[in-house]
């Protein structure tokens, strides 16, 4: 129940109509003032700065290669690595100043062409609606040339590891993009059996003499979710499961298969004895000699929101081997360099680590384990090259690695690494240790900086006992924080479970932007609790058949630490989140009356109804032990319905009314319920959306809403 990170809120006019339910009894008082002409500073702040995409180092390093305006659609360029001022855009388009949506880049390995997917407006202004490959040599004049004839959704280009074909992910008359975060297709015929969409490996030749259909390389009876070339660009290893795709990935298996063959199963979690049994894989990767195939695994509550264990396969299968047992941190990428060492990047608390792991053979028994070298970096936030999360570009030879980072308190920017170089404990923030490749984002940090230019508050992390655990979090501090007054806070608790909150310029808390509560004057804790990721796979897997209690205590431990540190008002503490964390809303306020205020984006009322209701119900298993209809108890005990009685705090409902994740019925029956209850309540429900909102103006109104219902029940100035 994963959420995307933080949207920028447009300030567009709400047009779609909602359905909007809600109830007065017993508030009391008046609505207090609208606070959005400050969160619209907060923006304004935001928006000032440059949107960095995918970037992406060629194989031999002299250039790098970048997308301007966002991962799934911008403009792409490429500049000599040492001297990026002297960029030249690359596009599919005849002439340079076209309208084109292009991104999805790869090099090939010979450093002299990129593919990428691109979709141009025509001279009418008309667009066909869908991308296809293309091809642009470095050493060849005009536009690239298109490869591909496709009618569907596509993307995650892979060249061959000989140059000779791309490989990317391919659903064949797609309505909707593949997973469980967008909009649910609206049901009707037969459920199940009519109208499922299947992603599959599909290839296009590089040398082809004209644009055709690709070839489609894996079967209709798999949904494929990650893939990775063999050496030998022979084969393909990936990770796949029966349809329907958005509900299978936690069954998902690890198969091998060469173009025009029969797939074979190399591993399948579900039969495995030990700690990986009934998990998840992610992440696979082939080493350099063909031999052994690496992924991380780990208990994963949604696919894309990796974190776990590395651990490595023979490639014609066998029993797998942890590479990482009992780490205190969880990996969330891998590449090989050479076949006796791989680079991890992983969550270390809050922060993005990038470590070598070095392999240690034992030739008895053919055992692998590893070692890992000091981190070759550790910021206080997030490093992704813009592919997936944590994603790193690098070399062919690993000598340098490419990302975007940024913090809380810094605006992103594009970063280098070259192993064996950087300092083993960077001081200062984190990034000191780093070359810093852009300075896109300069004037806003020098505005943002100022005492007056500070849209927001500085941010810190914070460590505390809970339990057995040391857990960590973020505390934003308020704008213009003044430790002589007494302050107000808001609890953000992020989806999943299995994730973590990373510092993220402008902040990255789903539905709900810690920033903008920043500038209204509040406190607000971003907590990882058990089950996040960042402090191992112990500490991942410590909320199974458990949800809302432990974690809960973490949370409230959290609540703690920061009011015996900070001057918080313990009578004005709200809290909110969205996905699992409007679940963990949801149940906190039937827990403790700690809490004054509460909204719930997306949340989750009743485990029991939920297992019914929901289009991924097969990641409940590993959580909870049996499904409800073999152990309902389990499920009841942590259903915030089953003590709705001792629910008293004001609650805030939000949601999409295609919500497959966590469907909208669960968070009518909590407004039902508190509704019946007298206790003050209102739901709202979003027209044409999924888990993961993208009209500009429900994501605006959202927010506004949340501002509103924490200035009724938690005012800011005291």
């Amino acid at each position: 129940m994963f959420f995307p990170s933080l949207r920028k809120y447009m300030g567009a006019p709400l047009t779609a109509a909602l359905l909007l339910v809600s109830t007065h009894a017993a508030l009391g008082q008046d609505s207090q003032p609208s606070s959005h002409e400050l969160t619209d500073l907060v923006q304004r702040s935001l928006n000032r700065g440059n949107n960095l995409g995918q970037v992406a180092v060629s194989p031999d390093g002299k250039r790098l290669a970048w997308v301007v305006g966002g991962r799934v659609g911008g403009e792409i360029r490429v500049a000599p690595f040492g001297d990026l001022g002297k960029s030249q855009r690359i596009t599919a388009a005849a002439t340079p100043d076209a309208d084109c949506r292009e991104g999805h880049i790869t090099w090939s390995p010979d450093s002299m062409a990129l593919a990428f997917f691109s979709e141009c407006v025509d001279e009418d202004g008309k667009s066909t609606g869908q991308k296809d490959v293309y091809l642009a040599r470095l050493d060849v004049a005009g536009p690239a040339r298109r490869l591909t004839k496709l009618k569907g959704y596509a993307g995650d280009p892979a060249f061959s590891p000989d140059g000779k074909a791309i490989a990317f992910l391919y659903v064949e008359g797609a309505t909707r993009p593949a997973g469980a975060l967008a909009a649910m297709k609206p049901p009707s015929g037969v459920i199940g059996e009519e109208g499922v969409e299947i992603q599959r490996v599909a290839i296009a030749q590089v040398d082809a003499p004209q644009a055709a259909p690709p070839t489609i390389a894996t079967p209709a009876n798999l949904h494929v979710y990650e893939f990775d070339w063999a050496p030998d660009s022979r084969s393909l290893a990936y990770i796949a499961a029966d349809p329907p795709g958005e509900n299978n990935w936690w069954v998902a298996k690890l198969y091998t298969q060469s173009p025009g063959g029969e797939p074979k199963t190399v591993l399948a979690p579900a039969e495995v004895s030990g700690p990986l049994h009934g998990l998840q894989i992610a992440v696979p990767r082939w080493s350099p000699d063909g031999k052994a195939i690496a992924f991380i695994g780990g208990l994963m509550s949604d696919q894309g929101a990796t974190g776990g264990d590395v651990w490595m396969v023979s490639a014609s299968g066998g029993q797998p081997y942890d590479l990482t047992p009992q780490w205190p941190t969880s990996a969330a990428w891998i590449t090989w360099d050479g076949n006796d060492s791989l680079f991890a990047n992983e969550i270390a608390g809050g922060n993005s680590q990038l470590v070598r792991l070095t392999l240690n053979r034992e030739t008895a028994g053919d055992r692998v384990s590893a070692t890992a070298g000091k981190p070759v970096f550790s910021v206080p936030g997030s490093a992704s090259d813009g592919r997936m999360e944590l994603s790193l570009s690098a070399t062919a030879d690993r000598s340098l690695f490419v990302f975007n980072a940024g913090s809380f308190d810094r605006p992103t920017e594009t970063y280098a690494a070259k192993p064996g170089e950087q300092a083993s404990s960077p001081s200062g923030d984190g990034f000191s240790g780093l070359t810093q490749l852009t300075h896109l984002n300069d004037g806003v940090k020098a505005s943002w900086g100022a005492t007056r230019g500070a849209a927001w508050g500085k941010t810190v992390s914070l460590d505390w006992n809970s339990d057995a655990f040391r857990v960590q979090g973020w505390l934003m501090l308020p704008k213009d924080y003044n430790p002589a007054r007494k302050y107000p806070m808001i609890v953000e608790v992020h989806g999943g479970p299995a994730s973590a909150v990373l510092g993220r310029w402008g902040g990255d808390a789903g539905g709900f932007s810690a920033t903008e509560f920043s500038a209204l004057g509040y406190f607000v804790l971003m907590p990882n609790p058990r089950g996040s990721y960042g402090q191992g796979e112990a500490f991942t897997q410590a909320n199974r058949k458990d949800f809302g209690y432990g974690d809960l205590r973490d949370i409230l431990a959290g609540v703690d630490t920061v009011l015996a540190k900070y001057p918080v008002d313990p009578g004005r503490i709200g809290i909110t989140g969205w996905s699992y964390g409007g679940f963990m809303t949801m149940f906190a306020i039937t827990q403790t009356n700690r809490f004054k205020a509460a909204v719930a984006g997306a949340g989750i009322s009743d485990w029991l109804s939920y297992y019914g209701e929901n289009s991924i119900d097969l990641w409940m298993i590993p959580y909870f032990g049996a499904s409800v209809y073999d152990d309902p108890q389990v499920y009841a005990k942590s259903s915030a319905i089953t003590y709705i009685k001792q629910a008293h705090t004001p609650t805030l409902a939000v949601v999409g009314d295609r919500d497959g994740e966590c469907p909208a019925p669960q968070s009518f029956e909590f407004w039902h319920a508190l509704r019946d209850l007298h206790v003050p309540s209102e739901l709202v429900v979003y027209p044409n959306e999924g888990h993961g909102f993208v009209d500009p103006a429900h994501n605006r109104d959202v927010m506004e809403r949340a501002v509103d219902w924490f200035a009724r029940y938690l005012p800011a100035a005291k």
